[in-house]
């Protein structure tokens, strides 16, 4: 199977301003891997035997379920134990499991920030593809330019499953997806941009970067 590069992040912390700027708050975590680039079509052919018709570009509708087998079926293929269970469609995890997983929103932020608090690690139209440069589908990925910690499009191109739960208030079993994509205009490409889906849903801009490592502890 093609490389699945792997940045290694380390443990630290970094201020959380939201979207609207009400909520502010440090996120800490704990040292981690994460893909340089979320999970290529090719990829995704390989582990889980979908065709492949644009091998470079991310793999786009990709439904939260099917992220977690897509990590389980990585972590096999590297000879390690799974990281994820099923009972029905309820996932738990192991949490000091080697395998993939898919990065809890703490650590997607913290790595996609790379130090930064402001809106995005650097000017939009540099390191992330957006409805201004007039796609109908996503780019390739490494294209534009990476972030501090060599991770390309974190912003941009295809949202990004989390594990966590869009509302953790709610009785939604909506999970969050993170980043912005081809199709939204530029001033919502930013790191702190979060939506939703249901576990079953998949959506043309909306694909996976895989994370390995012991989960982080929300503060």
């Amino acid at each position: 199977m093609s490389d699945m590069e792997m940045a290694r992040i380390a443990a630290g912390s970094v201020l959380r301003i939201d979207q609207r700027g009400s909520e502010r708050r440090e996120i800490v975590v704990q040292a981690f891997e994460i893909g340089r680039y979320a999970v290529t079509e090719e990829q995704v052919a390989e582990l889980l035997g979908i065709p492949s018709q644009n091998p470079r570009r991310p793999a786009t509708h990709m439904s939260w379920l099917r992220a977690i087998r897509l990590c389980n079926a990585l972590s096999e293929w590297e000879g390690l134990d799974p990281v994820y269970s099923f009972d029905g469609e309820l996932v738990t995890g192991d949490p000091d499991s080697e395998g993939f997983r898919l990065p809890t929103e703490d650590e997607w932020e913290y790595a996609c920030r790379a130090g930064s608090t402001g809106i995005a690690y650097g000017p939009v139209r540099e390191v992330a593809w957006t409805a201004a440069d007039g796609l109908g589908h996503p780019a390739e990925v490494g294209i534009r330019m990476p972030n501090l910690n060599g991770l390309f499009d974190t912003l941009g191109n295809v949202w990004e499953w989390c594990f966590d739960l869009y509302d953790p208030e709610g009785e939604s079993d909506a999970r969050v997806f993170r980043g912005g994509g081809w199709s939204d205009q530029p001033n919502v490409v930013r790191a702190a941009a979060r939506r939703g889906g249901r576990p079953r849903e998949a959506f043309d801009d909306v694909g996976v970067r895989v994370a390995r490592g012991p989960l982080s502890r929300r503060s």
